[in-house]
Parts: C-alpha cells; sequence; structure tokens
C-alpha cells in the first residue's frame, strides 16, 4: 500500500469582480514593464550608461517586489511551485487587497475540514 500522498494544493483564487481583476491586471502589468519603463525615463533623461544601470538595478528592485508579493500570500506549502506574473497579481489581488464573501466562506471551510482532521487524530 502506498503511503506517501500528495499535498492538495491550493488553486489559483478566481476575481468575480471587474475591480478586483482590474487592480490584478495594473499588479500583472507593473510587475512586468516597470522594468522596462524605468529604463526609458532614464535614457530619455539622462544617457545610455544611466538607463543601462537603472535596467539592471530596477530588476532586482522588482525581484524583489515579486518575490515579497509571492511569499506573503501564497501558502507555504506551494512556494516551491513557479508563478508566472499573473498568478502572483492574482493571489495578491485575492488574499490582500479584494476579500470577498466566497473566498471568505471557502476559507472558512477549509479552515474547519483542518481543525476535523486535527481533532480526529
Amino acid at each position: 500500500m502506498k503511503t506517501d500522498y500528495i499535498d492538495l494544493i491550493e488553486p489559483t483564487p478566481t476575481l468575480h469582480s471587474t475591480k478586483c481583476k482590474f487592480i490584478a491586471f495594473v499588479i500583472k502589468t507593473f510587475l512586468q514593464y516597470a522594468i522596462f519603463l524605468a529604463a526609458f525615463i532614464a535614457w530619455y533623461l539622462y544617457d545610455y550608461f544611466i538607463a543601462g544601470a537603472t535596467l539592471l538595478i530596477s530588476f532586482i528592485i522588482i525581484g524583489i517586489v515579486r518575490a515579497k508579493m509571492r511569499n506573503s500570500v501564497i501558502p507555504s506549502h506551494q512556494r516551491e511551485y513557479q508563478y508566472n506574473d499573473e498568478g502572483i497579481a492574482t493571489w495578491f489581488t485575492a488574499k490582500e487587497l479584494c476579500i470577498e464573501a466566497s473566498s471568505l466562506s471557502n476559507e472558512s471551510q477549509s479552515h474547519n475540514a483542518v481543525r476535523k482532521g486535527l481533532e480526529r487524530k
């Protein structure tokens, strides 16, 4: 009998309201294109050397922001999986910015199921 079970992963939350979808889209766009926007502005205002340095520094800074957002909202047992910018933006918007009634009821149901499972052991 096999005793190694794969833990069930929580699916990426779905956003229901237009406002939440728009916020997730803005965050996704920021994570994807802020690096190039910063480099273009530095090139326009200064020169190529400053633009290249800004590109490298903003790449590091946006990477740190992306990692902090990912680690703050994605469950700890799922952090080894790779997520793209859209997935990170959707998780962040659903967990931090747009807490909807359906997500709260699903969360409370999963917490109750975990409690029942712990009480049985």
